[in-house]
């Protein structure tokens, strides 16, 4: 099972301090945020795309790149890249750069993001938001499959003998993992092409992410890519931690009573007991992450939501060093006795590689 953490990317005041950090501060610190995760001993670091304020991450592979220079061991990923807006032949060469940059240490998130006003910026229409992801897609997964595409749809000008360059790593794409927090229709674009789905786990009760991550299992099974326990899920989740809960609560307080996203709404109470997130001490994040397993199943990706709400990066930096220090050690030993055989590992690129050159000698021998 692989543990990673993801950033939105948002230049938010601190309401303790009143101070809001510049756009340049905010990149630099997520890099140090990424190189962190691998210091602990994560395994993946995803960022998110936007091209809006108060967001900076409008180039994910740019940053990715940097990253990928200055790790080793970490996955790099996106934990959405706009399939609706972003043409699918940049996406291809982009990602399949990346991976040679990284030497494989590359997937993607495909999503429709959850800004409206994106779409015409890009000159879409987010009334064809569905539909621009299933054509877009399909595009992509052909882009990277196939070394020569001719190719026509609804909403891009037609390709005749095109070769996307570079071609993947290895003669593998990029795995992807589609990204929902609401849309059954994404979940059955993962299960159609065997692809991983991904559910936010940020914002919904517990009934809701059973609900999309059953749909996805059963729609998986039914498109014959294994049984429903071997389809790939990862899912999000928000954290706050101290040594001692009181303290958590204490000090994650005025930050999430100020967050863009859910600040002046419900209480932190009731916030905490209605959703997934935890604000308390490593053991209390440990027992709550592992109770994701009652209503998801077995699963093999668990990123978590570190750095918003205007944290300090030296509050970040504290929080990676209790998840890797005292929580993933244990969630790996626990969800690792607890895994029945058969439920398969999270995807590597080598293991891909390996994959296909058996089902390549196997298709030889026949």
């Amino acid at each position: 099972m692989q543990f990673g953490i993801f950033t939105v990317g948002d230049v938010t005041a601190d309401p303790t301090t009143g101070r809001t950090p510049g756009e340049h501060e905010r990149i630099k610190a997520m890099l140090a945020i990424a190189q962190k995760a691998e210091e602990v001993g994560l395994d993946v670091f995803a960022t998110g795309e936007h091209h809006n304020p108060p967001f900076v991450p409008s180039s994910p592979t740019t940053m990715l790149g940097y990253v990928a220079a200055r790790t080793e061991n970490l996955i790099l990923s996106t934990s959405t890249t706009l399939i609706t807006t972003n043409d699918p032949v940049k996406i291809a060469e982009d990602f399949a750069m990346l991976q040679h940059v990284a030497d494989g240490r590359v997937d993607v998130m495909m999503g429709r993001g959850n800004t409206g006003p994106v779409y015409p910026w890009f000159g879409k229409d987010i009334r064809d938001g569905i539909d621009l992801a299933i054509e877009n897609y399909a595009l992509l997964r052909r882009l990277w499959d196939e070394d020569v595409v001719t190719w026509k749809g609804k909403f891009r000008t037609p390709l005749q003998s095109f070769t996307s360059t570079p071609r993947p790593l290895d003669g593998v794409a990029p795995f992807v993992w589609h990204g929902s927090i609401r849309s059954p229709e994404i979940a059955e674009q993962a299960a159609y092409y065997g692809d991983g789905f991904f559910h936010n786990n940020i914002f919904w009760p517990a009934s809701h992410t059973r609900q999309m991550v059953d749909l996805y299992r059963q729609r998986y099974a039914h498109y014959g890519h294994g049984t429903p326990e071997q389809a790939i899920v990862g899912l999000g989740g928000q954290v706050f931690m101290r040594k001692n809960s009181q303290d958590a609560v204490r000090e994650f307080r005025p930050y999430f009573d100020n967050a863009p996203v859910y600040g002046h709404g419900p209480s932190l109470e009731e916030f905490t007991s209605q959703t997934p997130l935890t604000v308390g001490s490593p053991q209390q994040v440990i027992e709550r992450t592992l109770s994701f397993r009652d209503y998801a199943g077995d699963y093999q990706r668990q990123l978590f939501l570190m750095d918003h709400a205007g944290l300090p990066l030296k509050t970040v930096l504290e929080q990676l060093d209790l998840l890797g220090e005292e929580v993933v050690p244990v969630l790996r030993k626990e969800f690792a006795s607890l895994r029945p055989a058969g439920v398969p590992d999270a995807p590597t690129h080598s293991a891909r590689v390996a994959a296909a050159r058996e089902t390549s000698k196997e298709g030889t021998q026949a």
